[in-house]
């Protein structure tokens, strides 16, 4: 006997994952849900020990400088 496996491609399973999703938790929890799996962006622990490295008015100060750009 043969037997024949189905491979599906990446976007077929990303297709189903979210058709599934989408009944499962209704279209609006269901993008909450992929939303959750954000994995942000840059290096964290380089701006995570500049930051901690900083004074309240350094911060201010860049605070500052960030909103006139």
């Amino acid at each position: 006997m043969s037997s024949k496996i189905d491979v599906r491609s990446t976007e077929e399973i990303r297709k189903l994952g979210i058709e599934a999703l989408a009944e499962a938790l209704g279209p609006v929890d269901a993008v909450r849900f992929l939303q959750s799996f954000d994995l942000g962006r840059g290096d964290y622990t380089k701006e995570r020990s500049h930051v901690l490295d900083l004074t309240l008015d350094e911060i201010f100060k860049d605070i500052e400088k960030q909103k006139r750009n």
